[in-house]
């Protein structure tokens, strides 16, 4: 655990040590597109924040190589080398992304190139556990292809995921912490060294992640483009398939005792193939409530729009920083309550944890629904957001236009307006420069 540990942080510092320099050469590239209807930030940011990601790393994989448990990982197996290699592809694809705005469909492509050069490296699935008939060994083709969709799926989950400040980034390390619990657990407590790839891999992708954080979070200083959004979710859909297809569930002797006894046993064989899932769950939900949102008004499917959950959350008043945390609840509660479950499958307690959270979690959703007034004589020791309002007159000397201006109502979601600072228009002029007013 310790070597894992200072792998993590390895990757961890050296991300973050590089995305300084990072950001000042995607100034300097001119790497910084102009905002688009459906941003929510309001100035021009910096892109290319995946070059720090990719480096850091690499930083952590030299790193394990030459520590004494860890190299057995580099010895016993061509995995980390295939991960480097497709990382590498797609790293670069991201880059000429960010900076020249390439075509989807020639992003499509070397994505589809990347998960075969790991494919030719050995990483890949062999077996599938499939319920009720057991292990399942496929054939060449079967497992390129399931492999190939796999990645390009994850992929694209994370680049999709990737709209607010911190996002994608927080809900990939949530899912790789998850990951990493899940793949150290068959490795050390099943003595099993086929998932001690999977478990690294994971611990490299946290370190990634908690490395670009405190550059990404909002206000963001740099954004990971596509060039980071592709690497992670390919590194996440590596340990995937890492612990999937070359884990034997045989060696880990579940098929013992009585089928209701192996039902439950073989719970964790089939943990693998959900969590990646718990980075396209939200996605996924988003994707089909915008085709709907859009082919129900007469649009294009792929026409961008502002209707997308984190929108929404910010329409409603949650501010840029809270609608964040609220994605990173729901990405924790399917991450841990899956990796809860994989452990005790028959414990309701888990199931009604799992509910109980559920409902905090909608009522977090809708409280800017509610915005209950405290009484008078608690007017002092509340949030201004609860204070009662009074009416009160313009002054004399402000000019007509300027009270037209105080007294019409602000929409939720507006600068100003429960800490919601991402979007909604901001005024260009000083307040001492209005017209009508001194210099």
């Amino acid at each position: 655990m310790r070597e894992y540990l200072l792998t993590l942080c390895v990757t961890a510092a050296v991300t973050y040590l590089l995305t300084g320099p990072v950001r000042k050469f995607a100034i300097v590239a001119g790497a910084m597109p102009e905002i688009r209807a459906r941003d929510v930030h309001r100035e021009p940011t910096p892109r290319l924040g995946g070059i720090a990601m990719f480096f850091g790393m690499c930083a952590g994989l030299l790193t394990a190589d030459h520590l004494t448990n860890l190299n057995e990982v580099f010895e016993k197996s061509n995995e980390p080398r295939a991960l480097l290699s497709g990382a590498a592809l797609i790293w670069l694809i991201g880059v000429l992304d960010d900076k020249f705005e390439i075509d989807a469909l020639i992003k499509l492509g070397g994505q589809m190139i990347a998960a075969g050069v790991m494919v030719m490296q050995g990483l890949t699935i062999l077996w599938l556990p499939v319920p009720g008939v057991g292990t399942v060994a496929l054939t060449q083709w079967q497992g390129t292809l399931l492999t190939v969709a796999l990645v390009v799926i994850t992929i694209n989950a994370v680049n999709f995921v990737d709209g607010l400040d911190g996002l994608a980034a927080g809900m990939v390390c949530i899912a790789a912490a998850a990951f990493f619990m899940y793949a150290y657990r068959i490795w050390y407590s099943y003595g099993i060294e086929a998932a001690a790839p999977a478990t690294l891999f994971a611990a490299v992708l946290m370190g990634m992640c908690l490395g670009f954080l405190p550059h990404n979070m909002h206000p963001a200083r740099i954004f990971m483009g596509d060039s980071g959004s592709m690497l992670i979710g390919l590194v996440l859909a590596a340990g995937a398939i890492s612990v999937t297809g070359q884990v034997d569930p045989d060696v880990m002797n579940l098929f013992s005792g009585s089928e209701r006894n192996t039902v439950h046993q073989m719970v964790p064989i089939y943990i693998p193939l959900l969590m990646p899932l718990t980075i396209i769950a939200i996605p996924a939900a988003d994707f089909v409530f915008a085709v709907v949102r859009r082919t129900w008004r007469g649009q294009s499917p792929f026409a961008a729009d502002r209707g997308h959950l984190h929108h929404r959350l910010l329409q409603i008043g949650h501010s840029h920083s809270r609608a964040v945390l609220i994605m990173y609840f729901w990405a924790a509660l399917i991450g841990f309550g899956a990796l809860g479950y994989s452990v005790s499958s028959a414990s309701m307690w888990i199931v009604l944890g799992i509910v109980l959270l559920s409902s905090l979690g909608l009522v977090l959703l809708l409280l800017p629904r509610f915005t209950p007034r405290a009484p008078r004589w608690a007017q002092q020791f509340v949030p201004p957001r609860y204070r009662r309002r009074t009416a009160t007159a313009p002054a004399a000397s402000t000019p007509a236009h300027e009270s037209r201006e105080c007294s019409a109502p602000v929409a939720a979601g507006v600068s100003g307006v429960n800490g919601a600072t991402a979007v909604g228009p901001r005024s260009r002029l000083p307040e001492r420069r209005r017209a009508g007013t001194s210099r």
